[in-house]
């Protein structure tokens, strides 16, 4: 062949080539999570939402009852699964650090107050866990969220956490937390601020 014609045929084949389809890929089975609206989190400087829940120390926490206290409100999806233990237990290990600070801290679920109970006693923690069984304070701190598995829909807390400062308003947001180290960083900005 001569070189103009090799020339011609590897155009012609490189044309061809990106004329095609696209090869499919392949689908994954995990579900995917509706995708987090960043917006829909209170931001910084906002009066954080105030909320009022049954409360695994007795009675119901009010925010507005702990203004003048700095609050680390975070949010997790389930009692009693791998990444809400090691969460909640990290809190309940730091708890003396915490307290220097001056931090009060409340865990927030969707789990009623009898599996709040039971968590809290079966992982000895030292802090309150708060019952958002219709999730009215999720929707509102905007940590919901959709997924579907085999068909069916369902309604899941996304691990946030929120420091609210003791004026009531929010002073850092850490969404789609990753547990490990997180407990540190909560408090490093507590001392720093």
């Amino acid at each position: 062949m001569s070189r103009l014609t090799t020339l011609l045929f590897a155009a012609t084949f490189a044309l061809a080539a990106a004329a095609a389809p696209a090869p499919a890929r392949a689908q994954s089975s995990a579900p995917a999570a509706a995708p987090m609206d960043s917006t829909a989190l209170p931001q910084v400087g906002q009066a954080a939402p105030d909320f009022s829940l049954a409360s695994t120390a007795g009675g119901t926490q009010k925010l507005d009852k702990l203004k003048g206290r700095t609050v680390v409100l975070y949010f997790y999806p389930k009692d009693e699964t791998p990444g809400c233990t090691k969460e909640a237990c990290d809190f309940r290990d730091h708890r003396d650090d915490l307290k220097r600070a001056g931090v009060v801290v409340l865990g927030v679920s969707m789990d009623d107050l009898a599996s709040h109970r039971r968590f809290r006693a079966k992982e000895k923690l030292t802090f309150p866990l708060l019952a958002d069984t219709d999730g009215r304070v999720s929707r509102a701190y905007g940590v919901l969220r959709q997924r579907e598995r085999d068909g069916k829909s369902f309604t899941y807390i996304e691990r946030t956490t929120f420091v609210i400062d003791k004026t009531g308003h929010i002073a850092r947001v850490w969404p789609r937390v990753s547990v490990s180290g997180h407990v540190e960083d909560v408090l490093a900005f507590v001392r720093g601020s």
